[in-house]
């Protein structure tokens, strides 16, 4: 991807389900090589964004795109059927068969992908245990390391924080602090106000429409107010959602 060029783009996007509309008029675009958080309450479409941006789901009207073949999403939640006989370390694996196709054979760039992605999150010691059988934290340092392997352009994580336990969160906070340096674009949908205001180059705040977009600077009490509904309170110097319980300075 070139410098200068667009990661992701979206022009007037509308994503209805029935009656019901997710996100309406949704105009941005992410140049490449930069880190945006997306930040907004639940049901404020932040995961349709991400599904629409990648073929999920079809937009009702308006257009978005994804400016690369070198993609990787981790969704929210992932269900799997425990008696699935896969591994940690197939999960990881996966991440090489969009460049080598499901019958492909791994070359020495691949497998050392692989290893580098187990080491990344720690979870060398998990790769023959059963992905069904791993707890909530477990299973999110499993397919963020899929996402590592595969050596992505563009990366969109999907509330990854949410639900793991304190040293899966430090490894991934880790993970983006080392994408964002190799200069990789990393979208990441979160409730944490503290974060999204400090560790992205972009905020898009977001409520079903586009609240606000720009340098995290742009993120007022005001705009976290609208964005929130109202949810947002100050105590003292910090403004914390009240319905997660995140905080920003």
């Amino acid at each position: 991807m070139s410098a200068g060029a667009s990661a992701l783009t979206a022009r007037g996007l509308i994503v209805s389900f029935g009656r019901v509309a997710a996100l309406e008029d949704v105009s941005l675009e992410v140049p490449s090589g930069h880190s945006m958080a997306v930040l907004g309450p639940n049901g404020a479409g932040k995961s349709t964004l991400f599904e629409a941006a990648i073929g999920l789901v079809a937009p009702s009207a308006g257009s978005i795109e994804l400016h690369s073949r070198r993609i990787a999403y981790v969704p929210q939640h992932l269900d799997v059927d425990p008696t699935f006989p896969v591994t940690a370390g197939d999960v990881v694996r996966m991440g090489r068969y969009g460049d080598l196709g499901w019958f492909g054979r791994a070359g020495a760039r691949d497998r050392a992908l692989v290893a580098d992605a187990l080491e990344a999150l720690g979870i060398e010691a998990l790769e023959r245990r059963r992905f069904g059988s791993l707890s909530g934290g477990e299973r999110q340092r499993a397919l963020l390391a899929q996402a590592v392997a595969q050596d992505a352009e563009i990366v969109l994580l999907d509330e990854p924080l949410t639900g793991v336990d304190a040293p899966t969160q430090e490894a991934i906070r880790s993970l983006l602090g080392r994408w964002r340096d190799a200069g990789r674009t990393v979208i990441v949908a979160t409730h944490d106000l503290a974060s999204a205001t400090h560790d992205y180059d972009l905020v898009l705040c977001l409520n079903r429409r586009v609240i606000a977009f720009g340098p995290p600077d742009s993120v007022t009490e005001e705009v976290l107010y609208e964005t929130f509904a109202g949810r947002i309170v100050r105590v003292g110097s910090l403004m914390v959602d009240v319905s997660e319980h995140h905080e920003v300075s």
